[in-house]
């Protein structure tokens, strides 16, 4: 008989490929590429970045970087500002009416599903999920 771990970890493999997947698909539809929605995951965590730290939390070069912010910027999801506190600086802004509207009804299904979900789970059990996801992903 498998142990239970085995059994979350097994799950947790097939989540993680499935959200992956979807991603692939919604940045597909929506004319993106797979890093280019994860940008958008990363600015809607952390809020607005330069691009130097978008190309820290990514691993990516400053030259991929830059071009990950251009097709962001050409489809409307994403703007470069001057930084307030220093003009010569660049601040890179999700456009939350892009996402809004274009965006998040992507994923509104799955986040319905998870909503369900969690719906039917006792206070107890709610404490005990959002502990393993805090310990799963510490900021």
């Amino acid at each position: 008989m498998p142990d239970v771990r085995d059994e979350i970890m097994g799950s947790l493999v097939r989540f993680i490929a499935g959200v992956v997947i979807n991603n692939h698909a919604v940045a597909q539809k929506l004319g993106l590429g797979p890093t280019d929605s994860q940008f958008m995951t990363l600015l809607d965590v952390h809020g607005p970045l330069s691009p130097g730290r978008l190309a820290e939390l990514s691993g990516l070069t400053s030259g991929t970087v830059t071009g990950v912010i251009d097709r962001l910027e050409k489809a409307g999801f994403a703007t470069r500002d001057r930084d307030p506190g220093d003009r010569r600086k660049v601040i890179v802004r999700r456009d939350d009416d892009a996402v809004e509207q274009r965006l998040a009804p992507q994923y509104e299904a799955h986040g319905r599903h998870v909503l369900d979900m969690l719906d039917r789970r006792t206070p107890e059990q709610l404490a005990v999920i959002a502990e393993f996801f805090r310990e799963l992903a510490p900021e």
